[in-house]
């Protein structure tokens, strides 16, 4: 498989309209949702897990309050998931899914 053919289906597993919250100043993530937004999305899901949650609630509320006043927070999803680390054992990580809807 060439470089490009990774690149193409690494591009195409992240769905349209979700924001993935890492380590990333909360700023980057708050202009990829209002792009979103301007783009003509209806709905943008802000996705974190673990330590990135409180910076996923941060980026919803500054799209909302500052950037997009039209928007409202739709569903709010939590849980966690299972990730494996690098030794090979399992460990549970909670996450979150801030749905905002216009």
């Amino acid at each position: 498989m060439s470089e490009e053919q990774k690149m193409q289906k690494r591009e195409s597993a992240i769905p349209e309209n979700e924001v993935f919250v890492g380590k990333k100043p909360a700023m980057n993530y708050v202009l990829a949702v209002v792009t979103q937004f301007n783009n003509g999305a209806n709905s943008v899901k802000v996705r974190a897990r673990g330590n990135a949650i409180s910076r996923a609630v941060d980026v919803a509320e500054i799209s909302r309050n500052r950037f997009v006043q039209d928007v409202k927070v739709g569903q709010i999803s939590i849980g966690s998931e299972e990730l494996a680390n690098e030794d090979g054992t399992k460990s549970k990580v909670s996450s979150i899914e801030i749905t905002l809807e216009r």
